[in-house]
């Protein structure tokens, strides 16, 4: 996908979050855009939605969102509440927290429902290369989010096993987000990328951007 932005001409950067906090992943992405020279979009996936929105409203050269398979909260929420709104999903099932706080997927539940339509052996590499996320960020409340005030765009993984479809087609109605939905796993990018990175292109397009991706 990466590959396929930068022979289109994109300026693409993929940066990688410490994951230690939302605070630590937003002042990560916030130095990339710093980098940028051009009107840039930022297209985040699952909790890289999270860290997208925290941009706020005073991101240098953010003209953009792009959301694949992400949360998209409001002011005021936190991805705990939310999830604690319904069962746990089963690529969420046996997730567990080590001592030093950050939470890991377990690898059948990884294989199986996180990245369920992903040839076995990539999803396999895919589960031993995972970073865990500190627990922190489950407790973090959204303050004003991006999309408030940025032009939003939506993929919605419809048999995503770790968000659930209806949640993601919710938090892309109230963002006003333009929408396409994809029959893929949470992993979009890897099973479909064709399909995410033309919804980036066309996101790009819109407003004449670059492309960095969390």
């Amino acid at each position: 996908m990466i590959e396929r932005l930068q022979e289109a001409g994109y300026n693409v950067r993929a940066p990688q979050f410490p994951l230690t906090s939302l605070a630590d992943d937003v002042a990560r992405l916030r130095q990339v855009l710093a980098f940028q020279d051009r009107p840039t979009i930022v297209a985040g996936h699952s909790y890289g939605g999270q860290v997208i929105t925290a941009l706020g409203t005073d991101a240098p050269n953010l003209v953009g969102l792009v959301y694949i398979a992400a949360f998209g909260l409001d002011e005021g929420e936190s991805l705990g509440a939310l999830l604690s709104q319904g069962p746990v999903s089963p690529a969420l099932a046996h997730t567990f927290t080590d001592q030093s706080g950050f939470i890991w997927l377990s690898e059948e539940d990884f294989v199986g429902h996180f990245a369920a339509d992903v040839e076995r052996r990539q999803a396999r590499v895919m589960w031993a290369v995972q970073q865990p996320l500190a627990g922190s960020a489950f407790t973090d409340v959204m303050a004003v989010p991006a999309w408030k005030s940025l032009p939003s765009w939506y993929l919605v993984a419809k048999d995503d096993e770790a968000l659930p479809p209806d949640a993601e087609r919710q938090f892309a109605a109230r963002m006003g987000a333009t929408t396409v939905e994809v029959s893929a796993s949470h992993v979009a990018m890897v099973s479909h990328p064709e399909e995410v990175a033309s919804l980036i292109e066309k996101a790009a397009e819109h407003v004449g951007s670059t492309v960095p991706i969390s």
